[in-house]
């Protein structure tokens, strides 16, 4: 009897054109790791299930030998997950908990996390996962510096997956892109395709709710220089993706900092990418863990305990040609406990309306 969770966690395979997120997500579908999964698709054609296919369920739908519920989407994605669940919900389709999407090569990951909030039926029954991302090792520089799509897919995932390094021209390039990664998402997990931590499990197993409480990057490598894109036509655009990290030794204000957090999403969501960290709160003994990506805000998690001797505040940035001195000063002025009287300046708030970079 599979045991459904109250929110079904929905995971996103994304990666750039040609990046081999297909090959990856055909190598998954054999995986009977993926059991009680539910995996949403452009076509079937393009994956190529045949030998893997069991059962047609219906025109949209099949059942693979993994025991995995394939489905394709042909219209909006609400649609195909208020589907899934009212299928589970009658009986229909075997019980899954949790769903796997697969997402275009030039989609912006947030909008297909943002479906899970918007839509009032899907909010009830699902909640965002983990995001992974495929990162072609032969042409990846040159698509970061590129494609706004690409930097953004990298930026905002919890792992990412590093494809085609058996064709790569040497270990040099490789280093070379592992180094931007580390860069553009200091957090992300950086796999080799087909390495240990590559299966279903591995990459799917955990949703980011649970790992909020794992901060993979404790030693908080950043970088504060962001890297200006060129188009392919060569021209300099002004969307500047980087990374950053605040750190502060002093209590932090729970009330301070949500209001402060709260703003600045509302102001620029769109352009923080991604915010993840650990926060000593005033008043408590144990850590919370936060973790958020662009308007989205998980719950927060309260730690056993902290993961090192050290006992400061840590949040880990990835954002979109915002101003970052502007950000550290307003959020000093909301969200350090002993700045009450700096909240009620009007000076705080109006760092947050302008941090957007010209």
């Amino acid at each position: 009897m599979v045991d459904i969770p109250a929110f079904t966690p929905v995971h996103l395979l994304t990666g750039f054109l040609g990046s081999g997120k297909t090959t990856l997500l055909k190598r998954l579908l054999a995986d009977p790791a993926l059991a009680d999964t539910a995996v949403l698709i452009n076509e079937f054609g393009e994956v190529g299930l045949d030998h893997h296919l069991v059962e047609r369920l219906d025109d949209t739908m099949v059942l693979l030998q993994s025991g995995c519920v394939c489905c394709t989407v042909r219209g909006e994605l609400a649609d195909a997950l208020r589907d899934l669940h009212s299928k589970r919900e009658r009986g229909l389709i075997p019980a899954f908990t949790r769903v796997v999407i697969e997402s275009t090569g030039l989609a912006d990951p947030f909008p297909v996390l943002s479906t899970l909030r918007s839509d009032p039926v899907l909010r009830h029954h699902f909640r965002p996962g983990s995001v992974v991302a495929t990162v072609d090792a032969v042409n990846g520089l040159s698509q970061l510096d590129t494609y706004v799509e690409s930097t953004r897919q990298a930026a905002i995932a919890d792992r990412l997956v590093i494809t085609k390094t058996d064709v790569c021209a040497g270990n040099a390039d490789l280093s070379r892109l592992l180094s931007r990664l580390a860069e553009l998402n200091p957090d992300a997990l950086r796999l080799i395709a087909g390495d240990d931590g590559t299966g279903a499990d591995a990459l799917f197993g955990d949703d980011t709710a649970q790992r909020a409480a794992k901060l993979q990057s404790p030693s908080g490598f950043y970088c504060d220089t962001p890297a200006l894109q060129v188009t392919a036509e060569g021209v300099a655009q002004h969307t500047a993706i980087s990374s950053f990290v605040i750190a502060v030794d002093e209590p932090i204000d729970w009330t301070g900092f949500g209001v402060w957090l709260t703003m600045l999403l509302n102001r620029h969501g769109s352009r923080v990418l991604r915010v993840k960290g650990i926060l000593a709160l005033a008043g408590e003994e144990r850590p919370v863990a936060v973790h958020g990506v662009q308007h989205l805000v998980h719950p927060p998690v309260h730690l056993a305990g902290w993961p090192s001797l050290e006992r400061s505040s840590r949040l880990v940035f990835i954002v979109d040609g915002l101003d970052v001195n502007l950000l550290k000063r307003s959020f000093n002025a909301f969200a350090l406990a002993g700045n009450a009287e700096a909240r009620s300046q009007p000076e705080a708030a109006a760092q947050i309306r302008n941090a957007q970079s010209p």
